[in-house]
């Protein structure tokens, strides 16, 4: 790890320091995918002589030619208008590793480590980090809108080691929620955190949290006006997804969190967060497969209603989507799974060039297809035990 980093002769001469989630999940026993690195008292010039590649425009971040780690300058910021970006960046030699460090939104993100392993802790992360304490740095904490996100995305991640939000960092929370400053986030932020925050071990703590900091109403209001037992019920939803088919653990979570919501409302949040038109398809498919299972508990499964099932995910064209929901609907009813996956092969097995070979052309053509499906649906559905 550090080892590496004291051999490096491109960094010879230079002050550098690991900093941030490679410090802290290191400490804690947690996976480290990736180090984040700070050097002080250098210039993009340095950097670039010893050949980084500098990335971005807004702030002096650079990529090391060998390992792609990045390497930041130390720099501190200024809040200068609304939002995640409304801040002017100064870095230069004279900005120290505190300095650096201070303008960081949590103490356990808020340690250094230099390449021998020496940790620099100016704000008690190693404390809060054995206290399981979630804490703010500083009052400018407040100037990041993002940071409400941030922290409860961090309790998500770390709830089931017993961490919990400070109540001073939490009054904070809620301060910037009634701000305002939460509207000027850009949608497309708040979707990459909450996205996160779903593939964590306990995404509902991301949501409990946003909640009691007034946050859930600014930035995803279908949520509360569901009412708060239809989103606690959803939120216990959010463990119990496919662990097969093509979707990722978080798109699925996200279409078991709005499952429940109304076409209409469902569409809203949709396009509060700019979703990627595949997770709101996601969101749509699970939704109908939720009215299929509801169909299924009163009774029997009747033909017409697997049919729309089937043309609302276009199963004759894309199987995979069906595959999906099926695996979907099989971790919650494996019977009705096994029924309507019989049903389905069966309406497949109708094909368009028999109708054609037999004389059906044109809008004939069509009305005996879906004849014919709707047929091997209803005598599939009939002889499944």
């Amino acid at each position: 790890m550090t080892s590496s980093a004291q051999r490096d002769r491109r960094l010879a001469g230079l002050e550098v320091y690991r900093v941030g989630g490679a410090v802290r999940d290191d400490r804690l026993g947690w996976p480290v995918y990736d180090n984040d690195w700070v050097v002080v008292g250098a210039t993009p010039e340095m950097l670039r002589k010893r050949g980084f590649k500098p990335v971005g425009r807004d702030f002096p971040v650079f990529l090391h030619p060998e390992t792609h780690e990045e390497y930041a300058l130390a720099r501190t910021e200024r809040k200068s208008g609304h939002g995640y970006v409304g801040f002017s960046v100064h870095a230069s030699p004279d900005v120290s590793l505190e300095d650096d460090l201070a303008r960081r939104d949590l103490t356990i993100n808020a340690m250094a480590e230099t390449p021998e392993g020496e940790l620099v802790d100016p704000y008690g992360g190693l404390a809060d980090l054995k206290a399981r304490v979630l804490r703010h740095v500083s009052q400018a904490f407040v100037e990041d809108p993002l940071r409400v996100l941030r922290t409860a995305r961090f309790l998500a991640r770390y709830a089931g080691l017993g961490f919990v939000i400070a109540e001073e960092t939490q009054a904070l929370m809620m301060e910037l929620s009634r701000s305002g400053e939460l509207e000027h986030l850009a949608a497309e932020r708040v979707w990459v955190e909450t996205e996160k925050a779903l593939g964590e071990p306990q995404p509902e703590a991301y949501f409990h949290a946003l909640s009691a900091c007034d946050a859930l109403s600014v930035l995803m209001p279908e949520l509360v006006t569901a009412g708060q037992a239809s989103l606690e019920t959803a939120l216990a939803r959010l463990h119990e997804i496919p662990l097969s088919g093509s979707p990722s653990v978080a798109h699925w979570r996200y279409a078991r969190l709005v499952e429940h919501l109304t076409p209409e409302a469902r569409q809203s949040l949709a396009e509060r967060l700019r979703l990627p038109k595949v997770v709101a398809q996601l969101a749509r498919h699970s939704a109908a497969s939720r009215r299929l299972l509801e169909h299924g508990r009163q009774g029997e499964v009747m033909v017409e209603t697997v049919m729309v099932w089937l043309n609302t995910l276009d199963g004759w064209r894309k199987p995979q989507q069906l595959e999906d929901q099926l695996a979907f609907i099989e971790c919650q009813k494996p019977h009705l799974a096994k029924r309507l996956r019989q049903a389905w092969q069966a309406a497949r097995g109708v094909e368009p060039r028999d109708l054609v070979a037999a004389g059906y052309k044109g809008g004939e053509l069509g009305e005996a297809l879906k004849r014919k499906r709707r047929d091997a649906v209803a005598q599939a559905l009939s002889s499944v035990a």
